[in-house]
């Protein structure tokens, strides 16, 4: 295919936030979408706002923050704690399994954020509800949401310490420079205003066609001719921003049966466990990829307040593919999706009190990837509570099948997955072949308001993607590891 050529002045009308740069998405709808492009100026107006916060925070004595949200809303926060520890230590809750809900510890000097756009995604509504009936105190919540959410009216009702309001025309997936990240970041320590203004300073130098919107335009291109499957190395110090580039580029790219997808944190293997159709992201000093002479892009990433143009460079590349690529990158049709089907679950909980069975596997893992052939993915979607032990296993898992299979593994840990591979999983192309474990908790608690405990609501989600993705005609494998998810994760082959 011959490669497809974006016009002369595509940077021009992109920095005009030109929504008919997107012809595949209704007009007014992207238009509605592209704050992201000129948020810096805004935040850096709000930076006397967001420190006169973070001044009354240490005032209060407040000793550790607890930030609620999934996808867009908690990714870039992940990443930012991860780099930054000269503030009040930061923990990132985007799982509703039961033992990473219980692991939190609510003290008096606990503050709470609870981060959701849209202010009625289901996870960030439930983890309010619960630890605002722990904590039993409204000046340790804060709220950061869209203005006329009902988020923003219950915070407000409940008497929440602060809600930022952020802007409306900024998706999830795109918001980290918008104050669903900065305001964390600031907690972290972070001095906001040479990190704005690092950003800016790459916004300005960008304004023509440069390395950013080069990169989007080769993605698009390599993705059109096959070579879709974008692998994302970093060093260790930079493993978490390969989870936020993971979203970014799923959830934009995914659909219409198209699509780049993203591997974050698959171990480096030998040249020959690589298949033809791999593009290589190479973040932080010193990475290589593993194939010479494939596709590659890279970032040596020492300092950490290159992240802000770090995370703008990958914003413009991502929406630049999906113009080459001729997709809305705005929209995530298919995420509502699973959402529905959890609803449903969930309601039949309410009325019934227990969960609909899950299907009996009768099929061993190896006899379900027999049928894998090149051009194809695995993706492991692990319900299950992340420990080192464990996540060694699963990747451990995750190279055995690559290396046997020669095609890309992700691993993704639900319902964290839902709002980022998830999309690409239902509206990407359908080659991908979907291995699902959940377990058996020890501990569970009740979530104010709802008959559903966490463990029925994480296997709620599980029970729910399996069935959006049986409805779009995927493969999926689903295990019960039961008590012991360790001990009885399948051997592979």
């Amino acid at each position: 295919m011959n490669p497809k050529t974006l016009p002369n002045n595509f940077a021009a009308r992109f920095w005009a936030k030109d929504p008919t740069l997107w012809p595949a998405g209704d007009a007014a709808a992207v238009a509605g979408m592209l704050g992201w492009i000129d948020v810096l100026p805004k935040m850096i107006e709000r930076i006397d706002e967001i420190e006169e916060f973070v001044a009354s925070v240490r005032a209060g004595g407040f000793t550790q923050v607890v930030l609620c949200g999934m996808g867009g809303s908690s990714l870039a926060p992940l990443v930012l704690a991860n780099a930054f520890k000269d503030g009040l230590p930061l923990h990132v809750l985007d799982s509703t399994h039961p033992e990473d809900v219980l692991a939190v510890n609510v003290t008096p000097t606990t503050l709470f954020i609870v981060a959701s756009k849209s202010g009625s995604t289901a996870e960030p509504t439930a983890f309010a509800n619960y630890f605002f009936a722990k904590a039993a105190n409204p000046n340790q919540f804060v709220a950061i949401t869209d203005p006329g959410s009902p988020f923003q009216s219950a915070a407000e009702g409940l008497g929440y310490r602060k809600v930022f309001l952020n802007y409306a025309d900024i998706g999830g997936r795109f918001s980290a420079l918008s104050l669903f990240g900065i305001v964390p970041a600031a907690l972290l320590g972070v001095d906001v205003r040479r990190f704005l203004t690092a950003a800016l300073d790459y916004l300005e130098a960008n304004q023509d066609f440069s390395e950013p919107f080069q990169l989007g335009e080769q993605l698009g291109n390599l993705a059109l001719n096959g070579v879709n499957k974008l692998t994302i190395l970093t060093t260790s110090e930079w493993a978490t921003f390969g989870l936020w580039l993971e979203q970014l580029v799923a959830e934009s790219t995914g659909k219409l049966g198209k699509g780049i997808l993203p591997i974050a944190g698959e171990p480096v293997g030998a040249p020959e466990a690589y298949g033809q159709d791999r593009f290589f992201a190479l973040i932080g000093d010193g990475v290589e990829a593993p194939v010479a002479g494939a596709p590659s892009t890279g970032s040596d990433l020492k300092d950490p307040y290159q992240l802000g143009a770090e995370f703008l460079r990958w914003e413009i590349a991502t929406a630049t593919a999906g113009a080459v690529l001729e997709i809305n990158p705005f929209d995530q049709p298919n995420v509502q999706e699973s959402k529905d089907v959890t609803k449903k679950i969930l309601a039949e909980i309410e009325a019934t009190g227990d969960l609909p069975a899950f299907p009996a596997e009768h099929r061993s893992l190896a006899e379900f990837l027999a049928d894998v052939a090149p051009g194809d993915y695995v993706a492991i979607q692990a319900y299950l509570h992340e420990t080192p032990e464990l996540h060694a296993h699963l990747t451990a898992l995750q190279a055995a099948i690559r290396d046997a299979k020669h095609v890309p593994v992700t691993l993704g840990y639900g319902p964290r997955f839902l709002h980022s591979t998830g999309q690409f999983h239902k509206g990407g192309p359908n080659v991908g072949h979907f291995v699902q474990f959940f377990d058996d908790p020890a501990a569970d608690d009740a979530i104010p308001g709802q008959k559903a405990t966490w463990r029925q609501f994480v296997r709620a989600q599980a029970l729910g993607d399996a069935e959006a993705l049986r409805a779009k005609d995927r493969r999926v494998f689903a295990l019960d590891l039961g008590s012991d998810p360790t001990g009885n994760l399948p051997i592979f082959p």
